[in-house]
């Protein structure tokens, strides 16, 4: 049974957290604002889960996209086809008068003071790439881990009689299956693999990143089991402080799993987002 305090940070932690996640998923689907790359679409809310205001944070000012209009995209549509014009035939279509210093080049382009609004183009610093690179794994970690937890309590699941262990296969392999959905929709189409090569690839960017976050998390698991609340005072998934510890245990799981980034980037493993 978890202290009075406890209960209550617990629930306090899970409203802001979960309220984060909103926001970011009310901003992309209502306010229009889709990421560039799909999978993102899902992976900021669920970082929200446990990291809250940070992950709100990151979002804000480092990932959140232009929102998508007609009319954003009818002028950039016309700008494409402007600039795509050959030099000749934009120099026909200037009304009488007009020369390359009146606003409309020869080339057919628009001014800068002319061209259809775009999103401010921000030069990430090298920790937001991978705080956004440890997110992406983070999100299909943590994802099969909810699940896992909820399934294995749900069903009485233990092995040799323990139910950590049961806990332990039960999160990995679904974090595992997550990840690499998460992480195929991100390398296939930037580097434009079929659905074998695309699988193959991802596995080898994500079973590092992904072990190094489950090993951060299944330490904290066991200090909580064997230390903090040992048995019979074991809590459980229907608890609210069981799951501010998980998402304890989640950040340290995003910690451990940062080297892991650092190094699949320098070896061309993993791309940048």
């Amino acid at each position: 049974m978890a202290p009075g305090w406890l209960t209550v940070l617990a629930w306090l932690s899970l409203a802001v957290c979960l309220g984060c996640a909103l926001v970011i998923a009310y901003d992309i689907v209502v306010n229009r604002r889709r990421q560039p790359m799909g999978v993102m679409n899902f992976v900021f809310p669920l970082t929200a889960l446990y990291l809250g205001p940070f992950a709100l944070a990151l979002y804000w000012r480092w990932a959140r996209a232009a929102a998508a209009t007609p009319t954003t995209m009818s002028s950039m549509s016309m700008s494409m086809s402007m600039a795509s014009m050959p030099k000749a035939r934009a120099t026909v279509l200037q009304p009488a008068g007009v020369s390359a210093g009146d606003g409309l080049p020869t080339n057919g382009r628009l001014n800068a003071s002319e061209q259809p609004a775009a999103p401010a183009e921000r030069s990430r610093p090298r920790w937001v790439t991978l705080a956004i690179e440890v997110s992406h794994c983070g999100a299909g970690c943590s994802l099969g881990d909810v699940i896992s937890e909820f399934a294995i309590f749900g069903l009485g699941l233990t092995i040799a009689g323990v139910t950590l262990w049961a806990e332990y296969a039960g999160d990995y392999l679904l974090a595992l299956a997550f990840g690499i959905v998460f992480q195929y929709f991100a390398i296939a189409p930037m580097r434009g693999l079929r659905l074998k090569d695309g699988l193959i690839a991802a596995t080898k960017a994500d079973f590092i990143s992904l072990t190094a976050f489950e090993v951060g998390l299944f330490g904290w698991m066991a200090i909580v089991a064997h230390v903090l609340f040992p048995a019979p005072h074991h809590l459980m998934p229907s608890s609210a402080a069981y799951w501010l510890l998980m998402q304890v245990g989640m950040i340290i799981g995003f910690l451990t799993s940062w080297p892991a980034n650092v190094w699949l980037l320098r070896r061309g493993i993993k791309v940048p987002m």
